[in-house]
């Protein structure tokens, strides 16, 4: 079964976009998974993750700044919630940007908003997501 990830939003400047955010909703930055193209934020009560922030340079359409993430604990599920999202119509997108091996299928629903369907288990570790 999918679940709910968290909002991605993609900046130009993660430094910057991580100092906004953080202070606008009393978030903290993680160190888990810090890269300079992907930075987690946290509820600051510990409750877990509440944001993530994706460093971009394409405007904001047609590859949207902000998508959805579903998560699929393996490969597996991800191809099986990939093909009944198909059914339900959403479609496969031809994405461009997609890095070698990646751990995530871009699809668009039928109003062609865009968001990833990602499989946890193909991440080092097993829970934490890399970027799309």
């Amino acid at each position: 079964m999918l679940r709910l990830g968290v909002p991605a939003i993609g900046v130009a400047d993660i430094p910057r976009a991580v100092a906004f955010w953080t202070a606008a909703l009393d978030l903290v930055a993680s160190r888990e998974a810090e890269s300079e193209t992907w930075r987690f934020l946290d509820h600051a009560d510990g409750s877990g993750r509440a944001l993530g922030l994706m460093r971009t340079t394409s405007p904001a359409e047609p590859r949207p700044r902000v998508h959805l993430d579903l998560y699929a604990e393996t490969r597996e599920e991800q191809q099986r919630e990939v093909a009944r999202l198909t059914a339900l119509g959403a479609r496969a997108v031809d994405w461009d940007l997609y890095p070698p091996d990646p751990d995530f299928v871009v699809l668009a629903d039928p109003d062609d908003n865009i968001f990833c369907v990602v499989d946890l288990g193909h991440v080092p570790g097993g829970s934490e997501r890399r970027a799309s």
